[in-house]
This record gives structure tokens, C-alpha cells and sequence, in this order.
């Protein structure tokens, strides 16, 4: 459909032509209001409105009512529920709540001009203002409004957060509403909640974007699919949470399809769309972006902790194809001292490349384990790729069809997605059913006992959706396939081998309970980098902890397959890497280092970074776990009363203490933004004052742009290990960054650093 610019249209999905199936129905004021245990319920008259884009109600048809109910978790969240013709506030999957997070009862104290909604401590949480609206007549040209819904909420008893009670030109033109219902063929369908905003509002989160920091002016759909790339629209991992710049959170519990608008249809809203029965949103109160996501987190699940081993570095291609090519590899990279922890085998280790079976193909790893084992000797773990879809010719395909361990198709349809191959796929592997769980366990389980250590969990973010399932309609399954998906494959390889660990690409709230999730297929370019950050950024104000990226991006630019990774881009993209939680090689070309023979020096000098900093990267993971912080920081985090850093996208903290600037450009020059406070050059040592731009700063390809806050004590391990096997973090020592520092090269790092470049 063509942009109208219409709300009605554009963001309630009204079909143009007004053919009638679809009716409006809008709240007005409240009529009683009670408490019904913890909880207080507001009984909410809805009028139907004519079939117009012009919003005028249709008098002949009598009144609905509904029950809008409020619920306090604590000082801090509040919950808002409206079911249409359904329960309000359903448990689900997403929800994982806190043992520490408990339901506070609520309380109403009426008078004349408004009804108050207190909790237990005294805390106000609601309002509503029931005074009359002030007028000094001298027209009768339009009717007067209609009566809305005059309600204010409190999340943590300080900021108001109100409906949209009035966003409209005139009484007829309506650009959102503060709470309505579509009908369609006369049953509940859809539903809006709007919040009116400050005009220099700002607003992040909403899963990982892949544009500016600041989301408002912008409508998003929340539909997880395939996103092809990180320089679009379409996005792998959507979560159904913002966070704005005057400190509150929303989070829409829900995994139906939806839609924000931030300040987008209405410069004076924020909008949420709904699309079933039932409006069930978390507000969330705190005084910086941590303590929000805190409180999301207490919501949602927190990030688990991670094997020591996943903190090194990862090496992978698409794909290898033999026991004996990935020995090859694992050889030359000992060999030739680069440290490296995991070999990750992508589509090739099956019979045909991408039939994925679960099986190792017997002619070219004719002994699975004792590959494994010796790699594991070498100092390597093995990670391995499979899918959720099952192929017609795969050997599982009349098994699983038979129990229904798959979905059921009504009628052949083909997977989309990024399949590189020329396979189909039959069906999608059923979450929703416990048998088909437990039996996508076993299939799992028999290559951890091998000896492999990680799963990635690919693809997830599309499902058939022609199709029928045990439990769930596809249109609500879509968004939360990733978290049944990951959950299933987390807990398997936690029962084997001890270590809680996936390597995901898709994502939906609650997703960040099981780590690690990664970007997707960026571009090997300039562009595919900076698009990779922002996701990042944008996710990891979305309550995920962990997150990483494909170095140096995933396919080659123009040709898919086969175009040259230019060095400097290699070497900028290791970089961004070793100051990310985690740091993995992957690409649908040569991956490895001493592929790139210009650099290959300087590259090695950054792995062995990389593992020095594991100390510190550690020490951190445990604040990710029991905070609201993820590893890698919009400068949000740390600054929220900066208007400048709720521009940033291309600079983060990376850790409490980090300051990174990634180059991504081939002038070895950038603009950095120091923010308030003192930093040290993690280089040059020099120290400077932060309020205040660094224009046009140059550095040489084998450095980067990194600084750490005045003060700080950094733990590393300044001994060279090939594999995190030969570390004791025992023997981690500390550097203190101020004058004493001295730059890298003055550092107990700096054997390290100048080791031999050949």
C-alpha cells in the first residue's frame, strides 16, 4: 500500500478503500474503577467509530467495555493490561521473573477532580484526571472532542508518563490514540496504546537496528525475518522494548506482530500497535539506561555466564570441507602463532553441503571423534552449524514428518531466507511440541558427546508460516521460534558439556537468557562494519549482554562469493572485533590470517591482544550477568545526560572502562568524541580532557582509536598463550591507567605488542 500519511492507514493498516471489515473502536473515560487483589482494574467504555478516516463515532451502536488493569513489581515497573475478550497479563515464555521481584498491592483513593492509584508504600502509580477541560467559548464551528481517556502513569512514582489524550488536529482528525481497538469481521484483531513525548525526545532500543542512535522520526515493524545484510530495514533480532531519554522503558509483552512509532506518525506520541486481541506493556522506571535494563532484565532473564575458552578467538570460512583441510588450518595457525581457541565448521561438514543431518559426512570425516579429540589436543574446540529446517532428501525428513516433529504444510512452500544452496527445505522443526524438543535434543546430544562444544543455532528468524503447529498459531510463533530454538540447544549443550553456550543470529525478547547471539551477513565493506555497530548498540540496549560480528563481515562485495577482502578493512574489522565480547572469523571467502600475507604481522599482534585483555573481559562478563549492562556500550550508558552521545552509533564503552572509536574508513583518520572526564590514549599514553571533539584524528593502521577512563585498573595476562587452555587467571596483573602508564609499548604488554611482526 501507498504512504498516505494518514495514521489510520499508515500505521493502523486500515485498507484505503474503507471496505468496512475493519472498525475502529475508541476509548473514552473510565466509568468505575476497583481493587481486585494487588491489583486496581479500571472499567473502560469503547465507542465504535463510523467507517471514515475522518474519527467520529457512531452513536447507534451501543458502548463495549473492557477492563484495563494495573499491577506494581516493586518500586519500579508497572504493568498495563487490556484484553479484548481475552485475559489480561498471560504468563509466556519471555517472562522470567526475578525471585527478588515482587508484586506490591495497589490501592485507589478517588475525589471529585481525579482517581489516584497508590501502592502499598504510599507510591503514587496512576492518575486520572477527571477535572473538566477549560474553555472560553466564541465558536460553535466544530463539535466539541469526545471524551478520552485522561490517564497518566507513574512507573517508578516520580515521571508521568501520559496517554495520548488529544493528538489530533481537529476533533475528526486524529494522528494517534491513547488506547483503541480494531475489530475485523467483528472479533477483536488489533490493538493501540500511544504515550504523548517531549518534543526533544529521543528514544533506542527496539532489537538490533541497523540505523542512527536516535530512533525517533522512525516507525519500525517488529517482525523477525531474514535481514540479509545490516544496512536495511529487515532485521534478524527485534525485541519488543524501547528506552527513552527522559528515563523510562516500555516493553510490549507480546510476540505477535507489531509496530512502534517514535515520534513518527505524531511528533507529540509514541505509539504501539498490537496485532492481536490484548495490549499487555511494562513500563519501567530508573534514573539511567542501566537501571532500566536492569529492571527489563528482572523481567526478562538475565545473560548466563560464559566459558573462559569462547573468550578467544574463533576461526571459521563457509566452509570447511574435511578432517583433513581443518587440520591444515589449526597446523598453520599454531604454526605460525596465532591464538586462536575454536574452529567452527559451517554448512560442509554434512554429505552434500547444507543437507544438514546432524551428521558428519563419513568420507570426509571418516572419525568424527577422534578428530575432535585431537583437535581439542591441538588446543582447538570444534563448534558446528546446522539449521531448524529439515530437507524433503534429509534422512530424518520421514521421522520427523511421521511424529510430527515438524510442522505439517498445508501445501508446498519454499524457505526463504539467505540458503545459498539449491535445496528446499519441507518444514520447520516444532518448538511448540515437547516430543519433537526432546528429539532435537538427541541429535544435538550425540555430537556433544563427541566432543563438540557449541552449536550455532542459525537461521530461526523465518519459519514456515503456511504450515500448522503443536501449540501456536505461525503468526505468534514467528517472532518467538528464535527463544524456543536457542532455549532447546542452550540447555542440551549445558547438560553435556557443562558450558551454557549458543552461537545465534536470530532474536526476540528473553533470547538474551541464553548467550551468544551475532549480526548476521554484513557486507565486507566500509558500510557492512558501521551497520554491524549500530546493531550492536541498538541490541545491546535491548537487555542482550553478548554480541558479536563476522570479521571482516561475511560476503564479499560486488561478487557474493569471490571479491578480494581488501587488508585495511581486515585489519580495522580484527580490531573492532578484539574490543567485542566475542571475536570469530567468518566469511564466505579465505578467513584466516596468513591468507593476507601484507598484514598478516599486525593481525597477529591483535590476537595476542585480544588475549591479554581476556582478564578484563571477564571480569566484566560477571557485571553482565547481574546488571544491566552488555558488554559493548552505547555511550548512553555512561553519559545519558549528554545530548551528544544519543547521537554516537559509531563509538562505544566497551566495558566500564574501554573507550572505542573503530576506524572504517581507508584514510586512517576519524572524528572522536571524548566524553566528560579524563582519558588515557591506550597507545600514546597522552592524557586528555573529555568534553570536547578530537577532529580529524589519524591513526595508523596498526593502532586504533582507544582510550581508558583516568584511574583505572585494567586486569590482563601479560604472558603469550596459544589457546586460553594455557592461561591462569591467577596470574592476571593489573595496569593502572594515568601517568604512570606510558603508552602500550612502555606496558608490561609490551613484549606482546612488539613481538615479531613476520
Amino acid at each position: 500500500m501507498k504512504q498516505t500519511n494518514f495514521q489510520l492507514f499508515d500505521f493502523l493498516d486500515f485498507d484505503t478503500a474503507l471496505p468496512g471489515n475493519d472498525v475502529l473502536w475508541k476509548t473514552c473515560a473510565p466509568v468505575d474503577v476497583r481493587v481486585d487483589g494487588p491489583d486496581v482494574v479500571f472499567e473502560l467504555p469503547f465507542q465504535k467509530q463510523k467507517v471514515s478516516n475522518d474519527i467520529t463515532p457512531d452513536r447507534d451502536v451501543p458502548r463495549k467495555n473492557y477492563r484495563l488493569r494495573l499491577r506494581a513489581y516493586g518500586p519500579k515497573i508497572l504493568r498495563v493490561s487490556v484484553g479484548f475478550g481475552v485475559p489480561e497479563m498471560p504468563g509466556s515464555l519471555m517472562l522470567a521473573f526475578d525471585p527478588t521481584l515482587q508484586v506490591v498491592p495497589l490501592q485507589v483513593e478517588k475525589t471529585e477532580d481525579e482517581w489516584l492509584v497508590k501502592d502499598a508504600g504510599g507510591l503514587l502509580r496512576a492518575r486520572l484526571d477527571r477535572r473538566p477541560l477549560k474553555l472560553d467559548y466564541w465558536s460553535d464551528l466544530l463539535p466539541e472532542p469526545e471524551e478520552s481517556l485522561e490517564l497518566s502513569f507513574y512507573p517508578d512514582g516520580k515521571k508521568e508518563l501520559k496517554l495520548s489524550a488529544h493528538d489530533h488536529f481537529f476533533p475528526a482528525r486524529h494522528d494517534a490514540f491513547a488506547l483503541a481497538l480494531v475489530e475485523r469481521d467483528g472479533q477483536p484483531d488489533r490493538a493501540t496504546l500511544s504515550f504523548h513525548i517531549q518534543p526533544d525526545e529521543k528514544f533506542v532500543g527496539t532489537g538490533e537496528r541497523f540505523t542512527k542512535m536516535d530512533l525517533s522520526g522512525h516507525t519500525f515493524q517488529l517482525k523477525n525475518q531474514d535481514g540479509q545484510g545490516v544496512n536495511n530495514r529487515r532485521t534478524y533480532k527485534n525485541v519488543p522494548f524501547f528506552l527513552s531519554s527522559r528515563m523510562y522503558g516500555v516493553f510490549m509483552h507480546t510476540s505477535a506482530y507489531s509496530k512502534f512509532s517514535l515520534a513518527d506518525h505524531s511528533t507529540r506520541s509514541v505509539q504501539l500497535l498490537v496485532e492481536e486481541p490484548l495490549l499487555d506493556v511494562f513500563l519501567l522506571g530508573g534514573e539511567n539506561p542501566e537501571e532500566i535494563l536492569y529492571e527489563y532484565r528482572r523481567l526478562t532473564g538475565f545473560p548466563t555466564e560464559l566459558p573462559l575458552w569462547s573468550y578467544g578467538t574463533w576461526m571459521s570460512r563457509m566452509t570447511y570441507f574435511s578432517a583433513d583441510e581443518v587440520k591444515e588450518k589449526c597446523d598453520r595457525l599454531r604454526r605460525e602463532d596465532y591464538p586462536c581457541d575454536v574452529i567452527h565448521l559451517d554448512t560442509g561438514w554434512f554429505r552434500t553441503d547444507w543437507l544438514c543431518e546432524w551428521r558428519f559426512n563419513p568420507e570426509r570425516f571418516p572419525d568424527p571423534k577422534q578428530f575432535i579429540h585431537d583437535l581439542r589436543e591441538n588446543g582447538f574446540k570444534v563448534s558446528l552449524w546446522q539449521m531448524p529446517y529439515i530437507a524433503a532428501n534429509a534422512e530424518q525428513h520421514d521421522e520427523a514428518l511421521e511424529n510430527k516433529y515438524m510442522c505439517i504444510l498445508k501445501q508446498v512452500e519454499k524457505q526463504g531466507g539467505s540458503n545459498f544452496s539449491a535445496l528446499d527445505y519441507a518444514g520447520t522443526i516444532d518448538f511448540t511440541y515437547p516430543q519433537a524438543v526432546e528429539w532435537y535434543k538427541g541429535l544435538l546430544r550425540s555430537l556433544l558427546e563427541m566432543g563438540v562444544v557449541c552449536i550455532k543455532t542459525d537461521f530461526g528468524e523465518d519459519i514456515h508460516m503456511n504450515a500448522e503447529y503443536h501449540a501456536m498459531k505461525p503468526e505468534l510463533l514467528n517472532n518467538l521460534y528464535a527463544l524456543l530454538y536457542q532455549t532447546a540447544a542452550f540447555e542440551v549443550t549445558k547438560e553435556v558439556t557443562g558450558d551454557g553456550i549458543v552461537w545465534a543470529r536470530a532474536g526476540w525478547a528473553g533470547c538474551q537468557r541464553y548467550p551468544l547471539h551475532w549480526g548476521g551477513d554484513s557486507a565486507c565493506s566500509w558500510d557492512g562494519m558501521a551497520g554491524s555497530l549500530k546493531g550492536g548498540l541498538h541490541i545491546g540496549l535491548s537487555g542482550f549482554g553478548y554480541w558479536s560480528h563476522d570479521v571482516p563481515g561475511f560476503h564479499s562485495v560486488p561478487n557474493f562469493m569471490n571479491s578480494v577482502v581488501p587488508d585495511d578493512l581486515y585489519v580495522r574489522w580484527t580490531q573492532f572485533g578484539v574490543f567485542s565480547s566475542h571475536l570469530r572469523y567468518h566469511g564466505t571467502s579465505k578467513r584466516e590470517p596468513y591468507e593476507y600475507p601484507a598484514i598478516s604481522g599486525i593481525v597477529r599482534k591483535w590476537l595476542k591482544l585480544r588475549y591479554a585483555l581476556i582478564p578484563y573481559i571477564v571480569e566484566q562478563s560477571k557485571k553482565v550477568t547481574t546488571s544491566g549492562y552488555p558488554m559493548l556500550r552505547a555511550l548512553i550508558f555512561h553519559h545519558p545526560e549528554d545530548k551528544i552521545c544519543w547521537h554516537i552509533d559509531d563509538q562505544y564503552y566497551f566495558g566500564d572502562s574501554f573507550l572505542v572509536a573503530p576506524v572504517m574508513n581507508s584514510e586512517n583518520r576519524r572524528d572522536v568524541y571524548l566524553p566528560e572526564g579524563k582519558w588515557v590514549n591506550f597507545f600514546s599514553g597522552e592524557i586528555s580532557e573529555g568534553g570536547r571533539w578530537l577532529n580529524n584524528f589519524e591513526c595508523p593502521l596498526d593502532e586504533m582509536p582507544v582510550w581508558v577512563k583516568y584511574g583505572a585498573e585494567i586486569p590482563v595476562y601479560p604472558y603469550p598463550v596459544s589457546n586460553t587452555d594455557e592461561m591462569d587467571l591467577a596470574k592476571a596483573a593489573d595496569v593502572r591507567f594515568d601517568e604512570s602508564f606510558g603508552g602500550l609499548d612502555r606496558s608490561i604488554l609490551s613484549e606482546l605488542w612488539k613481538r615479531k611482526n613476520d
